[in-house]
């Protein structure tokens, strides 16, 4: 549905500093809660595109987290890097997580203890231990030598412009890690973290400590997700990155 919508003309609208909301985001948020909440009607319902309503925090153990389309602005320009992102959170940690991109029919899945799946393949992230050449998804811009107190080594970046691709990505092992900078909403990142971790790899904060999903405001302050081996050596840079927070 999602792709047959987008071939269409759109109907554009603007979040303000959300950015920009589509019929597509419409469309495929309402079908999503028609099938899941139908299969599951004691889980919670967090979506971008839904009014919150807050006492899942305090009545729900299950919530389903969503995207119905991460990366609007991305599938508005038609580039093909836009994903419909499903989590599920149970008492605050994303267990399992499924993202499919429509346009390059890659479906992503898995959930704690059972693994990951590409497609209905199995797959794993990166097993790199070193930074140096090191696949990066994300922005080239975030690893500007003046940013840093220490310059990064030479990394391969691979920009991608939805947030859940790149997580789902980083699961696949098709990148070494992606850093995600400053507040980062639950939806954007629920279902990806999820799928990393099921992979066999690590996801945290910039600090290095858990995140923690199904909060009274829903977002985390950064992300970093990687390999098991180098997320420590990402952690070892990033923590000095200033914790928002607190300002």
């Amino acid at each position: 549905m999602a792709r047959a919508l987008s071939a269409l003309p759109l109907e554009i609208q603007s979040k303000g500093p959300l950015g920009p909301v589509t019929n597509v985001d419409h469309a495929v948020d309402a079908l999503l809660a028609e099938k899941l909440l139908a299969a599951r009607p004691d889980y919670g319902w967090l979506s971008e595109e839904t009014p919150d309503e807050f006492a899942r925090r305090e009545t729900k153990s299950r919530v389903f987290v969503i995207d119905p389309i991460d990366g609007t602005a991305a599938m508005i320009a038609k580039i093909p890097q836009w994903v419909v992102s499903v989590g599920i959170v149970e008492n605050g940690r994303a267990f399992a997580g499924a993202v499919y991109n429509p346009m390059t029919d890659e479906f992503f899945l898995g959930a704690a203890g059972e693994g990951a799946t590409l497609n209905r393949r199995p797959m794993r992230a990166s097993t790199r231990a070193n930074l140096e050449g090191a696949r990066m998804i994300g922005l080239k811009s975030r690893f500007a030598d003046g940013k840093w107190p220490t310059p990064w080594p030479k990394l391969e970046i691979i920009e991608r412009q939805s947030i859940a691709y790149r997580l789902a990505l980083v699961a696949g092992g098709f990148g070494d890690a992606t850093v995600l900078f400053g507040f980062k909403n639950e939806w954007d990142i629920a279902a990806g973290a999820a799928l990393v971790e099921a992979a066999g790899g690590r996801v945290s904060d910039p600090w290095g400590e858990p995140l923690a999903f199904n909060q009274a405001v829903p977002r985390a302050p950064g992300v970093v997700a990687a390999g098991a081996d180098v997320h420590a050596l990402l952690i070892e840079r990033t923590k000095v990155l200033p914790d928002p927070r607190k300002s």
